[in-house]
């Protein structure tokens, strides 16, 4: 990698594998041995396989399905090294879980994001790495540094691609008011008009689109979001786009849960193409699905940990 390959180290959960292997094909390092598996009842399992004594050490770990598994998982990696005497201790977090309960949004309810700082930073972890977390302010909940990657330069070369007749002849679509700031940025770094979907939602998963703030008509419409759940947000908008004159519709997100039924909501939906990256790892039925393509976001977590290592900043990877 550089002088800098005996004083840092790459561990891999179990949750993604193949991003991690990516990551550290970047760096030009190997993974660092480890063990992971668990006991009869579920309990995980994790044991060191090489000495961490004095290295800056890196736990990559999505905390994708099932999210509870892999949240322990992480939590029980972090203190083995922290009790292995590594010098430092990063938790990369290319998908945060609980970002979406960072508030009580009625009584009587918990802060979970709140909470997942507080057990990341109680396991031993000395900074933390995530990617398009769905609020902002869940970087304020921890003590310890955060970077906050964004997968902006990935998603930015896929509306690119996908644009070939200028920026006339598109416009970035913000699904909900919340991302309207998101949306913006892409609109000024693509130099094209602004759009915004009002809709209403009644309960979680569930939303009701109401109609079209802006001009979509004989243009494509790029919807920008963090992530895609169960799809039902993303169906509705494009078809309330098709609906107001859109000529095609492009989804591009940083996060595809895809849970439920979505793969087959999107198959046979008004959407022309999806763009996810692989923060989260691909099921088979979405790598089979035509209408998704899965965009890597190796190279850039890799950039972000080689700089941080090095002491150069992160922030200049990205716009803001």
């Amino acid at each position: 990698m550089m002088a800098v390959e005996d004083s840092i180290r790459i561990f891999s959960g179990t949750a993604h594998p193949a991003l991690a292997e990516g990551i550290a094909d970047y760096l030009q390092l190997p993974l660092a041995k480890c063990h992971i598996d668990r006991f009869a009842d579920g309990e995980v399992h994790f044991v060191v396989g090489e000495s961490v004594r004095g290295k800056d050490v890196y736990v990559i770990q999505s905390l994708r399905k099932p999210v509870n598994d892999a949240i322990m998982e992480m939590l029980v990696m972090l203190d083995a090294l922290r009790r292995s005497s590594a010098r430092s201790i990063t938790a990369v977090i290319p998908y945060f879980a609980y970002a979406r309960q960072d508030r009580q949004d009625r009584p009587r309810t918990p802060i979970s994001a709140r909470l997942m700082a507080d057990l990341l930073q109680a396991a031993g972890v000395h900074r933390v790495m995530a990617m398009d977390l769905h609020a902002n302010q869940i970087t304020g909940f921890f003590a310890v540094p955060v970077d906050h990657l964004n997968a902006s330069a990935v998603l930015l070369e896929a509306m690119r691609r996908v644009n070939t007749e200028g920026p006339e002849s598109c416009v970035v679509v913000s699904p909900d008011a919340g991302g309207v700031e998101r949306a913006r940025r892409f609109s000024s770094r693509l130099g094209t008009g602004l759009a915004i979907i009002d809709k209403r939602r009644s309960k979680p998963n569930v939303a009701e689109v109401m109609h079209v703030i802006g001009d979509v008509a004989g243009k494509d419409a790029f919807l920008v979001d963090d992530m895609i759940d169960t799809a039902g947000t993303l169906v509705g908008a494009a078809k309330a786009l098709k609906a107001n004159g859109a000529r095609r519709v492009y989804s591009f997100a940083t996060h595809g849960l895809f849970n439920g039924t979505a793969v087959e909501r999107i198959a046979g939906s008004e959407l022309d193409k999806v763009f996810v990256t692989d923060t989260i790892p691909p099921r088979p039925d979405v790598l089979g699905c035509e209408r998704i393509e899965v965009l890597s976001v190796a190279a850039t977590i890799g950039e972000a940990i080689k700089r941080v290592h090095g002491d150069f900043s992160v922030s200049s990877l990205f716009w803001y």
